[in-house]
């Protein structure tokens, strides 16, 4: 992986979004983390939220953000692990039209260098909807920055070689040109 520097960087429009019962903007690290890094890329901070960990509160924000076309990408922090108010997954993949599962695998190969197995308390997942990414993070600042820097900082960077998400973000509402074929199942 390479940056080709003869490409000029292309600055996204990123929504953040914590689950929390308990934290408020001023307190919420995981989203401060996410937040500063991504406008330290170049990128802007298209939205940024908190709401509890419900699955109807947490959906309905995400698909405003996905209908809005000022947001071409979420980051959500929070509410992927395994306890009963861990609900981000439950939430946000039906929304999905495409699962992204190697984003979850090479979460987990960054996470298990840092963490061990500890790594498999979280079901961090990605998709796609409406032609916006989706990323859904564990709501530790460390999960943040391991994803971000590991991941998210070259996959959102037109520059990055082979491949980006950013080259085929044009192409990713082909689909929703032919009635019937979307696969988002709420």
């Amino acid at each position: 992986m390479a940056i080709d520097e003869s490409k000029h960087f292309i600055p996204l429009n990123i929504a953040v979004l914590t689950m929390s019962d308990t934290r408020s903007l001023a307190d919420d690290k995981s989203g401060t983390t996410l937040s500063d890094r991504l406008t330290a890329a170049g990128h802007r901070l298209a939205a940024r939220e908190i709401v509890t960990d419900d699955v109807e509160k947490i959906r309905a924000v995400v698909k405003a953000w996905i209908a809005d076309s000022g947001v071409d990408v979420v980051i959500t922090t929070g509410g992927t692990g395994f306890t009963g108010r861990d609900v981000t997954p439950e939430a946000i993949e039906p929304l999905f039209e495409k699962r992204m599962d190697g984003f979850s695998i090479a979460f987990h190969m960054l996470s298990h260098a840092k963490i061990g197995t500890s790594t498999i308390q979280s079901r961090a997942t990605a998709g796609v909807a409406g032609a916006t990414y989706i990323f859904c993070l564990p709501g530790s600042p460390g999960a943040c920055r391991d994803a971000w820097d590991g991941i998210l900082a070259a996959q959102l960077d037109y520059r990055t070689r082979p491949c980006n998400f950013v080259e085929i973000m044009p192409r990713l509402d082909e689909h929703l040109r032919r009635p019937k074929a979307m696969g988002a199942t709420a």
